[in-house]
């Protein structure tokens, strides 16, 4: 078997000695403690030096790139085809190529990688003519020029740009705040008036420029700066300002700043057309569904372009937002629905209670169009501007559903019926005069003259009932007083008279039925309903028990 082992000086291709021990994989290390005992495994057979570090760096890029040099080439067809065997390589991808291109048999396997780590450990002593001193230069050549040569081709050196451009924007703006926050104030001790008037802080700070004292105010042009009704308003004011006298020190430091101010802006407006420009060359349809500036946010956060492609959906929709998803996953509480694209234009524009599905749809097709700028060979953006017509499209549909019909199928929308105004000539009814009862109160009576006689049908019934039980319960009283009367004659009389008080009670009036919630019990234990517990009827049931 042969073996490919790719150094800073040149090609280098061994010749195993010995493949038995390549077996034991955990203990091949110890085959290559010293040169002697490296050179019983492996033996150099050929080796290809680099003439310079150009060289070097031609063959190791197109190595990097998975590709074959030529020089390469020519030592695998002159060294490898001749001697029929087996090639040993560290890199898979390269392997496949030799094999695809030169009809070569590769090996990549965890022996081939513990085999290049031992040839490396003692490559001074398996390649000779080279010494460490030409070996260490070498390295440290190669190793400079590669770096050059990825940082001038690197396809995230362009994302550099975007990122030091939108980080220098958000400074920009922050600081254009502070100064003109500051030059307000700081001219409001002399006019004070004049910031209510204008209130566009450039346009302030160029009047500013321009006039300087407020006393100059009255001769001074402003056309080109204000309309003539806010011009004439300005001198009106300068005149009877309530602001203090300042010195020419003063106004000259004042004036000093306003022109900070200007050049900051004017840079600020230059540095953002050119991060449209940017944007439009490197990710043209990010910048089509959410915008330059949340683009290069997004971009800036992520770190690249391509760092981003490789982030999820869900993790695009909330980035920006890290502090609010922890604090959210720590307390248990719902988790944030967006983050810096919020700030997109769908978003903005679509109803508080769709902003999170309106999110959450543009960041899926958000990454649709960053994995497509990042990895897509074409430069158009059709396709972010078909994406975003759907979700324009998917928005109207959410915010017309809240106007649609309830019931029915509920896909037709709501029609308002035309108005159309009605005069209506009411006359007066006399109807509503009239005091006497109307026809509700009577149906109502009529219904409680029913229900009247309902309950006497039902009374008479239980009367016919309770006189049945008294007679039956008199006629076996009657009975065992017969046989008591033999033997106890003087009892008897006594329980007649116990009983005669015992029933006697007042009457009741055949106006005022009872009203006691007491249940009314009959000397002979029977229950009687309230409803059937007439005066009369009372009377007679004790002349019946007596």
């Amino acid at each position: 078997m042969l073996v490919l082992f790719e150094t800073s000086v040149g090609y280098a291709i061994f010749k195993v000695l010995n493949e038995k021990k390549l077996q034991e994989v955990d203990s091949l290390w110890k085959e290559f403690e010293t040169p002697e005992k490296a050179n019983k495994i492996v033996k150099l057979k050929h080796f290809e030096k680099f003439q310079d570090t150009a060289e070097a760096l031609a063959a190791f890029t197109a190595l990097m790139e998975g590709k074959i040099n030529k020089q390469l080439k020519k030592v695998l067809k002159k060294i490898v085809k001749e001697a029929h065997e087996p090639l040993a390589v560290a890199d898979a991808k390269l392997g496949g190529v030799i094999k695809e291109k030169l009809n070569l048999s590769c090996i990549h396997s965890p022996v081939v990688n513990e085999l290049m780590r031992g040839i490396r450990s003692q490559m001074d002593g398996l390649i000779p003519g080279v010494e460490p001193r030409e070996m260490a230069a070498m390295c440290l050549g190669l190793a400079h020029s590669l770096s050059r040569y990825r940082l001038k081709f690197s396809a995230d050196k362009v994302d550099t740009m975007i990122v030091q451009a939108i980080s220098l924007l958000d400074d920009l703006d922050k600081e254009l705040n502070n100064y003109i926050m500051r030059c307000r104030e700081w001219y409001g001790w002399h006019f004070p008036e004049l910031g209510k008037i204008i209130s566009d802080n450039l346009t302030y700070c160029k009047c500013l420029q321009k006039v300087g004292d407020r006393k100059n105010y009255a001769s001074a042009s402003l056309s080109e700066f204000l309309s003539e009704e806010v011009e004439a308003e300005v001198k009106a004011a300068a005149e009877i300002s309530m602001g203090t006298e300042v010195s020419e020190e003063d106004i000259c430091n004042i004036l000093h700043l306003c022109t900070q101010v200007i050049e900051i802006s004017e840079y600020r407006t230059q540095l953002y057309e050119y991060l449209q420009n940017r944007m439009m060359a490197i990710a043209p349809n990010v910048t089509v569904m959410v915008g330059e500036l949340v683009g290069a946010r997004l971009i800036a956060h992520a770190g690249s372009l391509l760092n981003l492609a490789k982030h999820a959906a869900s993790t695009v929709q909330i980035l920006g937002a890290e502090k609010a998803l922890f604090r959210a996953l720590k307390s248990r509480r719902d988790t944030p629905k967006y983050g810096l694209i919020y700030h997109a234009s769908l978003v903005g524009q679509s109803s508080p209670k769709h902003k999170g599905k309106i999110s959450r749809m543009l960041a899926a097709k958000t990454v649709l169009a960053i994995r497509y700028d990042a990895f897509g060979e074409d430069s158009s953006s059709a396709m972010g501007v078909e994406n975003r017509a759907k979700l324009e499209a998917r928005l109207r549909i959410l915010e017309d559903r809240g106007i649609r019909k309830i019931s029915g199928t509920g896909k037709a929308l709501a029609k308002a019926e035309k108005y159309e105004h009605k005069s209506e000539v009411k006359t007066y009814d006399p109807s509503g005069d009239s005091t006497l009862p109307t026809c509700s109160k009577k149906r109502k009576i009529e219904e409680v003259d029913k229900e009247d006689e309902i309950t006497e049908k039902k009374a008479k019934k239980a009367k016919i009932k309770i006189k049945a039980e008294v007679e039956e319960e008199m006629e076996e009283e009657e009975a065992e007083e017969e046989q008591v009367v033999e033997e106890e004659p003087t009892v008897k009389k006594k329980k007649k008279k116990d009983k005669k008080k015992h029933i006697k009670e007042e009457p009741l009036s055949e106006e005022e039925p009872c009203t006691s919630t007491a249940v009314p019990v009959c000397d002979f234990g029977v229950v009687l309903p309230f409803e059937f517990i007439s005066g009369n009827f009372k009377t007679n049931l004790k002349h019946r028990c007596l």
